[in-house]
């Protein structure tokens, strides 16, 4: 069965900030029970976005995504390169 994908507005920073929680006076099982999400998952989100706004989580993955597509366009550079290059030399 696939995964589920959460996204950045899914992970709402203010359930990310463990001050937020504790200052509910709830425990972390409470929130990830209503957040219907996993314990593992929560503390993996406060790792990432713990002191972000939702705005800066949104930037962020919209930069990963542009910096993704941009390695894959070095890639597809540098084997047509190599292959210019090869073919250069008449070895084809």
């Amino acid at each position: 069965m696939p995964q589920k994908r959460y996204r950045p507005r899914r992970s709402s920073p203010s359930c990310a900030r463990p001050t937020s929680c504790s200052g509910e006076g709830k425990k972390v099982p409470e929130v990830t029970k209503a957040l219907g999400i996993h314990e593992v998952t929560y503390y993996r989100w406060r790792r990432e976005y713990g002191g972000m706004s939702l705005s800066q989580a949104r930037r962020l993955k919209e930069l990963e995504r542009e910096n993704a597509r941009l390695r894959q366009a070095i890639s597809d550079l540098t084997l047509d390169k190599l292959i210019l290059k090869e073919a250069a030399r008449g070895n084809f």
